[in-house]
């Protein structure tokens, strides 16, 4: 059961190249919400910082945290690692923060698996393949090998659509962010995540 201050656990999840990295960058700004840092076995790339973006990890430290059940979801994924830990977000949702995943559909269903009652599933599509692809290629960040393997992924993490609560095409960036902005203050609108309103509708009719 939330309590009255309870923030919410919003996953993000898309394939590659969709744009869901530049909202989570962009939500985040905002004072209400937090991104949930990754553990991830993977390098950092270039401008990447650590204990900022990811914890930087190698395998022998991340099957440690696995061993101590320390992960509320984990998955690999071309073949790194990537996790997050249990501790930081009980402590974000208390303090009122709503909390980002950006994680993938494997991560989805773990985190479902734990906490479905406080979880809200969005997923981020491109416009259209084409662009897709363009934006991969804009990123200047992957080899012509690697985003020929993300794109044909793409088809396997479009597929598991239909597991999330809601889909957001994202074809403008401000259109994307407003219409996750009204889903967020919608779900904390929710009856059940405002456990307060029982003890206000028995003051309410009894004019206590």
């Amino acid at each position: 059961m939330p309590s009255e201050n309870d923030g919410v656990m919003i996953v993000l999840s898309s394939p590659s190249g969709a744009g869901k990295t530049t909202l989570v960058k962009m939500l985040s700004k905002m004072d209400s919400f937090e991104v949930s840092i990754s553990h991830t076995t993977r390098q950092p790339r270039l401008n990447e910082v650590n204990d900022k973006d990811y914890y930087f990890v190698n395998e022998d430290e991340f099957k440690r945290l696995i061993n101590n059940q320390e992960f509320l979801e984990y998955a690999k994924v071309f073949s790194n690692f990537y996790g997050t830990t249990r501790t930081p977000v009980i402590d974000r949702l208390s303090k009122g923060k709503n909390v980002l995943f950006d994680i993938d559909w494997q991560g989805a269903q773990q985190l479902t698996q734990a906490a479905a009652n406080d979880l809200v599933k969005i997923f981020i599509l491109p416009p259209n393949m084409r662009e897709l692809e363009n934006r991969l290629r804009s990123r200047a960040q992957d080899s012509d090998d690697v985003i020929a393997r993300r794109m044909s992924k793409s088809e396997n993490e479009i597929s598991h659509w239909a597991e999330y609560d809601y889909i957001i095409i994202n074809e403008d960036i401000s259109e994307a962010i407003e219409e996750l902005t009204t889903i967020v203050n919608a779900e904390r609108m929710k009856r059940p995540r405002q456990p307060w309103l029982g003890s206000f509708i028995k003051k309410l009719i009894t004019g206590g």
